[in-house]
């Protein structure tokens, strides 16, 4: 029996096409997406689903979906997708990451235009039969300075653009590497001196913790004053109240906003004030894009349900179907190994190199490769997939090395990771034992045997009496249920970590308790993906 897609969202017919022709059983009906109860009643039917932003994939409705093997988005963000629970399910959850980059860095640039000559307004004043000549005097972007805050896929594209137009351009990206900024024609900079110096601000990235806000009221206040301000990221970077009142006082000469905190974006304090361009979430919004993303996303999907081969998959590695079965507890182990160094690394990565030893050097180092370089990435840039990160990683300069070993030690094969930045150089160590769970079995260099848990607290200190007790009395303090712990120290007296495993992520307060003992180097608290 042929496999059989929905398409609950508007894509084009060509793309509906490609399905047809690849023999399967595809029904197109954009309005299901805006239906949720509809698509509840029919996702049963259904192997593959294949959509853009207006259907929400949630848990009800993948619980509902017991033949459901793939979900398709046609473009990058999957904001609207349960991946975890897609993931529990064993639902593939593909994306189209580079399909719209071109068109989203055009998006800015013409915003930036827009902005630096008043353009709206000035087509409004003209429409409305007034000749204000004088009133919208404008500004070159020849000469001035952009601040690219970053330089990822879409920001190198800006990038591009704007030194094309004879603008300095500063980057700020704590992932961009000293040679590929040389390479781009641009200044690496921190962010206080890229908003110092800045005449235009531009941001190019995704939504985390640590972006969050990232131009805050704090942080608008140090820009140049007459800076114009350009969003087509994503909403909740900028505090946009913050912004609008120094629009209001004239420190900010305007900005351009393409996205928003509140989407659909009905009211904003950004909008109805002088020199604001404002637009409805358009980046995306070309025939060319939205083509690209479509054909790319039937083809992605075809391939996978009639072959099995995974590409663009935000939840599983590019693998064949006979190494799956194999390499599965390895392929996770090798995200768990990038994502521990990743939780712990602020700086710039200057190269990751690998060693795989024993048994594991005969599998398919490049899915092990691209899931180690997905997990090291994923903290500060969600949307990495393992397909992607090897490319965003080479685009940002950081130096991949693989090695092989035969086997060596105890253990039939393991994986070792060791990542060195502009300050310092990290290294652990995994294997998978028979029972199919990944384990670490060396950090820092020191010996231990710790699975990997949801929720972990990581502290390094000097090997000293007291610090276990200290550790489970904080916790106990602020009511964090210790469930196991793990401890591991280079010698008596020296270097010792400790692995707490926890019920939850640890309370702010207990990390700040342990932190001002004075008695820890480090205190971390890690989340893993546990499935």
């Amino acid at each position: 029996m042929a496999p059989k897609v929905l398409v609950s969202d508007k894509l084009s017919e060509t793309a509906v096409q490609i399905f047809r022709d690849r023999g399967i059983d595809v029904t197109f009906d954009p309005s299901i997406g805006k239906d949720k109860d509809k698509l509840l009643d029919v996702i049963g039917d259904y192997d593959g689903l294949a959509i853009r932003s207006a259907t929400k994939v949630t848990e009800k409705i993948i619980a509902a979906a017991p033949n459901l093997k793939v979900v398709g988005r046609a473009g990058i963000g999957v904001d609207n997708v349960d991946i975890h629970e897609a993931s529990k399910k064993g639902i593939i959850v593909m994306n189209t990451p580079f399909g719209n980059s071109i068109t989203t860095a055009e998006h800015a640039i013409a915003m930036m235009f827009a902005v630096a000559r008043q353009i709206p307004e000035a087509n409004a004043s003209t429409h409305a039969g007034k000749w204000e000549k004088s009133r919208f005097m404008g500004v070159e972007l020849t000469g001035k300075t952009l601040g690219v805050i970053g330089a990822g896929n879409i920001g190198s594209i800006v990038c591009d653009r704007a030194r094309g137009l004879k603008m300095k351009v500063m980057a700020y990206d704590p992932f961009l590497s000293e040679e590929r900024a040389k390479n781009m024609g641009v200044t690496k900079v921190e962010l206080d001196d890229l908003l110092a110096h800045a005449d235009f601000i531009t941001l190019h990235v995704p939504f985390t913790e640590k972006t969050a806000n990232i131009l805050s009221a704090d942080n608008l206040k140090k820009t140049k004053k007459g800076v114009r301000i350009v969003n087509c990221a994503r909403g909740g970077l900028v505090d946009e109240a913050a912004l609008a009142a120094l629009i209001k006082d004239g420190h900010v000469a305007g900005a351009a906003f393409d996205v928003f905190k509140e989407e659909p974006a009905t009211e904003n304090p950004l909008f109805n004030l002088p020199n604001v361009v404002v637009t409805p979430h358009l980046g995306a919004a070309t025939t060319e894009a939205q083509e690209n993303v479509a054909l790319q996303v039937a083809e992605q999907m075809s391939d996978y349900l009639l072959t099995g081969a995974v590409t663009n998959a935000l939840n599983m590695p590019s693998v064949t179907a006979e190494e799956a079965a194999i390499m599965g507890p390895w392929v996770k182990l090798a995200e768990h190994l990038g994502a521990f160094v990743g939780q712990l690394t602020e700086e710039v990565i200057e190269s990751i190199e690998i060693t795989y030893n024993g048994l594991v050097k005969d599998m398919n180092l490049q899915a092990l490769n691209c899931a180690a370089i997905a997990g090291l990435m994923k903290p500060s840039n969600p949307g990495v997939n393992m397909v992607s990160a090897p490319v965003i990683a080479k685009e940002r300069g950081i130096e991949i090395s693989t090695t092989t070993q035969d086997k060596t030690g105890v253990f039939d094969g393991y994986i070792r990771l060791h990542v060195k930045t502009s300050v310092k150089e990290r290294s652990i160590a995994g294997t998978v034992f028979s029972d199919g769970k990944p384990r670490f079995i060396q950090i820092k260099g020191i010996n231990i045997d710790a699975e990997i848990g949801e929720h972990m607290l990581y502290t390094t200190n000097k090997d000293v009496p007291g610090i276990i007790g200290l550790l489970g009395q904080t916790m106990g303090e602020h009511g964090a249920n210790i469930a196991n712990f793990t401890l591991g120290r280079s010698g008596a007296g020296q270097e010792a970590i400790a692995i707490l495993y926890l019920d939850e992520q640890p309370p702010e307060g207990a990390l700040t308790q342990l932190r001002e003992t004075g008695l820890f180097q480090q205190v971390r608290p890690l989340q893993f993906d546990a499935a």
